[in-house]
């Protein structure tokens, strides 16, 4: 019996660092995929980066609303370096170890990083609720002060929760195999690699995800409840198709990372499908913000004067 737990403590103790399996089940595929994930990577890089550039120069884009669209593309230019660089060289290498300190951070990262943009787009749908139904006290409800005030709850509110969360998981002992079954380190494949009773930790993180996920996406539809009620009493069609394109970008971003996120991280444990969550996985964490940057740029009028006016400087 006693050389029973001294070989399950060596198991748990032994297990230094984790084995990223990425997209290694289909080999043949490695540098295509390298490839494509390079060339999205940048153009998410170079398409937010442009938006933030606009925003900020131009004297046009200096409100509220555009105000928390220059910190949503700074958002997911900051998410999706947390996880694409780090595929990028599994790809090269088709080596996916990785420290289990670095799967901590990176998880604890994704996580951070994924609720401010779920807070953020609370904010942005607030934006749009008092801009619409409440026009008249716009200027003075949405002033300087309370735009950095909501952006900066946004950005660290989460933060000491999901570091909590994280060290709460990563204390579990993990014995047995090392192996993820994803490209990076997210909470259900890892949380199948964890030894013992691990009921607390998954209603500590449903609990999270409520707060996170389901609160802000509750007040998100309560404000476009309000909002649609109200472009409906406008009474003429162009004043109703005018307000409701101020708005109709950022509801099909909400959309989008609601839908997945809720997929991803409210799912009962036993009916994940591994496959399928690292397909929903690799839509919200690099599909969606590679879509982001066009939704918001190829429905948005202001932004696309901006643009012109932009290149007309640059090559004239």
């Amino acid at each position: 019996m006693e050389n029973t737990l001294k070989t399950e403590n060596f198991n748990v103790t032994t297990i230094v660092e984790f084995v990223l399996l990425g997209f290694s089940d289909i080999p043949n595929l490695q540098w295509i995929l390298f490839g494509i994930f390079l060339v999205i990577y940048l153009t998410i890089l170079m398409c937010n980066s442009i938006i933030i550039l606009i925003i900020r120069i131009d004297p046009a884009l200096q409100t509220p609303m555009y105000f928390f669209l220059s910190n949503f593309s700074f958002l997911e230019i900051c998410y999706v370096t947390v996880t694409i660089p780090r595929m990028l060289m599994d790809l090269v290498t088709q080596k996916g170890n990785i420290s289990f300190f670095a799967c901590a951070a990176q998880m604890c990262f994704v996580l951070m990083f994924g609720g401010s943009e779920c807070l953020l787009l609370t904010v942005m749908a607030y934006d749009r609720y008092v801009a619409i139904c409440n026009p008249l006290h716009y200027p003075l409800v949405m002033n300087h002060k309370v735009c950095v005030q909501l952006v900066t709850v946004a950005w660290i509110s989460g933060v000491p929760v999901v570091i909590g969360q994280t060290c709460q998981i990563f204390s579990l002992p993990f014995c047995g195999s090392n192996t993820i079954n994803h490209f990076f380190c997210d909470l259900p494949p890892v949380f199948k690699l964890a030894c013992g009773d691990t009921f607390l930790n998954e209603i500590a993180v449903y609990v999270v995800a409520v707060v996170f996920v389901m609160i802000p996406f509750l007040l998100i539809v309560v404000s476009y409840g309000k909002i649609i009620s109200n472009i409906l009493k406008l009474s003429t069609a162009k004043g109703r198709a005018k307000a409701f394109s101020t708005c109709s970008s950022h509801l099909i971003v909400v959309v989008l990372f609601y839908g997945t996120a809720t997929i991803t991280y409210l799912q009962p444990k036993p009916n994940q499908s591994e496959g399928v969550g690292k397909l929903i996985s690799l839509f919200y964490t690099i599909l969606i913000p590679t879509l982001n940057p066009l939704i918001y740029t190829l429905r948005n009028k202001d932004i696309m004067v901006a643009l012109r006016k932009l290149l007309t400087k640059l090559l004239p």
